[in-house]
Parts: structure tokens; sequence; C-alpha cells
């Protein structure tokens, strides 16, 4: 069974482990400040992708009325490669919330390659 957990404070160490894989995310202070963000503001949501009993991958977005904007997108190294990303994109688009997924400049790079799709999707 794989799918999206929204976050929850009993995630936290495990979500700060798996932002931490990000780039940007490297620094603790930074990361804890992170964490604050999508615990506090109700605009920022971030979800967990589980797959059986672990947490491979999260992703985090800021929504601005239906348009999610990937803030944050990773998937535990050992799991790279296998289309995780996607399955998180496809799985916000099925959510229903948004109408469409936008990439900031931090995640543009990443959502293009696993997007063979253009950079931004329409969530039909």
């Amino acid at each position: 069974v794989t799918m999206l957990v929204r976050y929850k404070k009993a995630l936290e160490k495990i979500a700060m482990g798996l932002l931490s894989f990000m780039p940007q995310e490297k620094d603790v202070k930074h990361l804890m400040e992170t964490i604050q963000q999508y615990e506090q503001q109700e605009d920022w949501m971030l979800y967990l992708w589980k797959r059986g009993e672990e947490y491979v991958g999260i992703v985090g977005v800021l929504v601005e009325e239906t348009v999610a904007t990937i803030q944050h997108i990773t998937v535990i190294p050992s799991y790279r490669g296998e289309g995780i990303a996607l399955k998180m994109l496809q799985e916000l688009c099925d959510l229903g919330l948004f109408t469409e997924i936008k990439s900031t400049e931090e995640t543009e790079s990443f959502i293009q390659k696993c997007m063979p799709i253009i950079k931004e999707a329409e969530c039909n």
C-alpha cells in the first residue's frame, strides 16, 4: 500500500529526516523553521509518502486558492528512480484540492526531471 499521509506532529522526526535530503534543508535551524512553518501556517501543507510501513518521500506545498506550489519534494536516496516523486505529484492532483501544481526555483529542476510533461501540471 502506498499513499500520501498529511503531516502531523507525531511524524515530526520522520518529516525532518526526509526534508534533510533537500540541499536547502541541511541546516538544522533552517529545518526546524521549515517544520514550524508547515505546522503553523494553514496555507502550507506537508505530505509524507508511505510505502507499507515506511515513509520514503515528502512533498510540501504552499496553497493559494486552488494552486499548489511545490516548496519541498524529495525521496530517500535508495528509493530514487522509481517514480515516487511523480506518484506523489499525481496523488496531490487526485486529492481534488488543487487545479494546478507549480514549482519554485528550488524545486523546478527536480519536478521537470520527474515530470516528462511540462513543469507546471494541470490537475484534471
